[in-house]
């Protein structure tokens, strides 16, 4: 079946039940080699294990902020080095990188909130490296915010970073499992993981922006958390979640 007849709709009900594994091989068959995986989290790796498993032909990218943690730079390396593929980090532009610290300080997000510096930081970077691909894949689930993901489907058309004549479809394979299956897979399966996720931090952004989180919080409360619950995304996927019915 030619990609542009696929329904999406029609597809996320079909795929909506199958394993994590078998979304990424129907997704690769289709797309391949203009799929790329989004890189960030222990949700992300898992699919790259999982993805590295298929034997498809596949891109992995990340966005580097310029304000992650030391731990997440070490992490980057050890998923390199692990599955011997290349990571293509995608930086902002430094000219807004410096006019927004120029005019407002290393901290505007904690007085103005957070979507202008991820907006320069991640959003921007993300649609570079969705430029010249035909679909991406994510490590979304519909428990890690139950305000702004809860409806996450697990296939997509990507309204935000669609260009003029070209619909961007997204995946999200690990869209009804929990976090619990997903540290099982990474447990039995030897997937590397951040060192910070021991120390409390499971949602993990940029420095600044993150905290480790206390017993009986959600696993995204240590995201922005000066914000309010419902404003927890930094707009790679608020634009495609208020698109959803």
């Amino acid at each position: 079946m030619p990609i542009e007849t696929l329904d999406i709709p029609e597809l996320a009900e079909t795929l909506a039940g199958n394993h994590p594994r078998e979304i990424l091989k129907f997704a690769f068959e289709k797309y391949s080699p203009a799929i790329g995986l989004s890189f960030s989290g222990a949700e992300d790796v898992a699919l790259i294990d999982m993805a590295a498993k298929t034997g498809a032909k596949f891109s992995v990218f990340s966005l580097d902020t310029g304000r992650l943690h030391a731990e997440t730079y070490q992490f980057i390396e050890k998923v390199r080095e692990h599955y011997g593929i290349p990571v293509e980090v995608f930086f902002p532009r430094p000219e807004a990188v410096e006019k927004l610290v120029r005019e407002k300080g290393l901290f505007s997000f904690y007085r103005e909130g957070h979507k202008e510096c991820c907006g320069i930081r991640k959003v921007e970077p993300l649609k570079r490296a969705l430029a010249t691909l035909d679909a991406w894949v994510t490590g979304q689930r519909r428990d890690q915010s139950p305000g702004t993901r809860s409806a996450v489907p697990v296939i997509q058309p990507d309204p935000t970073f669609s260009a003029p004549g070209r619909e961007l479809v997204k995946f999200n394979p690990l869209a009804n499992w929990t976090s619990s299956q997903v540290w099982d897979y990474i447990r039995e399966n030897q997937v590397p993981h951040n060192p910070l996720h021991e120390r409390g931090f499971i949602s993990i952004g940029c420095e600044p922006c993150t905290r480790a989180i206390l017993p009986g919080e959600h696993e995204r409360a240590g995201r922005w958390w000066w914000e309010d619950a419902t404003k927890k995304e930094c707009g790679l996927h608020a634009g495609n979640l208020d698109s959803q019915p």
